[in-house]
């Protein structure tokens, strides 16, 4: 990543100083590809991390995997997920097993803690240990291990870049991001899954496709369909209480899907018809240059971008104010400065295009 690749995207202050900047660059496309707006460089090649988890349940969706295993909404749902590992996505994960013919043995995501701060301290004080349950991406890898049950595949390398279900998600990925295979670095993931380099416009393109998948064959239209259905029914699946994924979800209620990702990658889908009747679904992919390990950059430069689109009013940004530009406040609980986005998109956008 060059310093040319990356603009200034949000800044916090203290007092009358910035004391510090998130570079960052994004891109808002329509589901034809067109480019509509961007900061910094939409061609910036970066690993969407798991913001790649929809596209990595695509292939098996749509060979008829969620039927044949008796998969609910819920169940896709958690596969697209990075889940906070609580009580019930880890019964949800059991459930999906019992189906499958697998255990949580089987999984080769790794193990940690829950995210989900309740649960985690529930566990430890309950002298419990975690489990591979527990990992975030294990609905993820729970999805890759009935891929492989439904074709009949080993399960034992099922994470293996030339086994067959990772030459499915590679070869699928390429094709709703306009790549050939060979074109997308690979790399390995934090759950030890591959993971492919990606431009943010083809990768914001491949988003708006999931929202309107237009020019795509019926089986795999329907697939989009849905997984985005699945995700935006059931946010609390994708994400845990009080993650930004899930609340942005719950809060557009329908209208957006969402997915974050390590190093500060963030999709956002936009369904068409929101804007306005007849509205194009969108695409959205940032990147923030840092990692944004707090989530309070991807969450300000998502926000400010909906908010100008007119898909959140002010009623939902106040709902999501927690999230995105918002007041820093010292532990007296006094304002001592903000956060806020240093960009905003044009006037032909902010017009609804």
């Amino acid at each position: 990543m060059q310093n040319s690749d990356c603009v200034p995207l949000v800044e916090v202050t203290r007092g009358d100083i910035v004391e510090s900047i998130h570079y960052g660059a994004f891109v808002l496309v329509n589901s034809e590809g067109q480019l509509l707006s961007n900061q910094g460089n939409p061609s910036l090649i970066t690993y969407p991390r798991s913001s790649m988890k929809p596209f990595q349940a695509l292939p098996f969706i749509e060979r008829g995997g969620a039927e044949a295993f008796g998969f609910s909404a819920q169940e896709i749902a958690i596969i697209c997920a990075s889940h906070s590992g609580t009580d019930l996505h880890r019964r949800v994960l059991a459930g999906m097993h019992e189906k499958i013919g697998t255990s949580e043995d089987d999984l080769a995501c790794g193990v940690h803690w829950p995210s989900d701060s309740e649960t985690r301290e529930a566990m430890k004080k309950a002298g419990l240990e975690p489990t591979p349950f527990c990992h975030n991406c294990s609905g993820k890898h729970t999805g890759m291990l009935a891929h492989a049950r439904l074709r009949g595949v080993s399960i034992e390398n099922y994470l293996d870049p030339q086994h067959p279900v990772q030459v499915s998600i590679r070869e699928t990925l390429a094709e709703m991001v306009g790549l050939a295979p060979d074109e997308m670095p690979l790399g390995t993931d934090g759950c030890s899954a591959p993971v492919y380099g990606i431009p943010l416009q083809n990768m914001a393109h491949g988003v708006a496709l999931l929202a309107e998948p237009i020019g795509l064959d019926e089986t795999r239209a329907e697939a989009c369909q849905k997984i985005t259905a699945a995700m935006m029914a059931h946010p609390v699946m994708v994400a845990g209480p009080g993650k930004f994924d899930t609340e942005l979800m719950t809060v557009a209620d329908g209208k957006v899907l969402c997915k974050g990702g390590a190093e500060g990658y963030q999709v956002i889908g936009i369904l068409p018809d929101v804007i306005y009747e007849g509205s194009p679904g969108l695409g959205v992919a940032i990147k923030i240059s840092d990692g944004d390990s707090t989530g309070r950059a991807r969450a300000s430069v998502a926000l400010t971008i909906l908010s100008s689109l007119g898909v959140l009013d002010e009623v939902d940004m106040e709902r999501l104010a927690p999230y995105g530009n918002v007041p820093i406040k010292n532990w007296r609980d006094k304002v001592v400065g903000e956060i806020r986005p240093v960009f905003s998109l044009s006037d032909e956008i902010s017009r609804g295009f």
